[in-house]
């Protein structure tokens, strides 16, 4: 049972906690390509196209790999999860995190704040792609290149990775499961190798 102000409130039963987790996922992944197919016309448009692309096999792959491997473990999750009708199936509830270690009333409740959080990160990638503007690219040297020094880009270099990163960490707390945190390896990893290709190319 929840106490709020007093007032006792049933747990919520599995089907809507998984339920409120596939609506924030497919908002997560709807906005995120939706913002992506938007703001690469305008880049072309107004900084022109992209010129100087990585030239090596590990510089073209990395961009693919982390994409892929931020987005598999949701898109996964979503599509099984609803076919399923909002139960994850068998075999994902192997990979479950522990539920030993706290009451499943705290469980439900770290999901939810999860998927709270996740809403209030869309917000703060949009406000980095507004300042970011036309200068948004997957990895390469636009025809004219600026550095964008303002908003979330004035504080930190790559505030969209540390929202990706964060992101991932997430989706392990909204679905419960080791998966997310894989991709997260991976993803972090692929940032890492990315990040020094990425100046190498718009200072050359």
């Amino acid at each position: 049972m929840y106490y709020i102000a007093g007032l006792a409130l049933p747990l919520p039963p599995t089907q809507a906690v998984e339920g409120l987790v596939v609506l924030t996922t497919f908002r997560f992944l709807q906005s995120t390509i939706s913002r992506m197919r938007a703001i690469a016309p305008v880049a072309k448009a107004e900084a022109g196209t992209i010129r100087t692309l990585p030239t090596t096999f590990v510089g073209k792959v990395v961009s693919p790999v982390h994409g892929v491997a931020g987005f598999i473990a949701p898109v996964t999750y979503l599509l099984c999860v609803t076919v399923n009708r909002f139960m994850q199936p068998g075999w994902m509830q192997r990979m479950s995190l522990p539920h030993n270690y706290m009451h499943q009333e705290a469980e439900v409740a770290l999901r939810v704040a999860a998927c709270a959080s996740t809403f209030v990160l869309l917000g703060f990638m949009g406000h980095a792609l507004k300042h970011l503007g036309n200068q948004w690219h997957g990895i390469g040297r636009r025809e004219k290149p600026k550095l964008v020094q303002t908003g979330p880009y004035a504080v930190v270099r790559h505030p969209l990775y540390i929202a990706v990163l964060i992101q991932e960490a997430l989706f392990s707390v909204m679905f419960w499961s080791y998966a997310p945190l894989v991709g997260l390896g991976i993803v972090a990893a692929a940032f890492a190798i990315k990040m020094p290709i990425e100046v190498s190319i718009v200072s050359s």
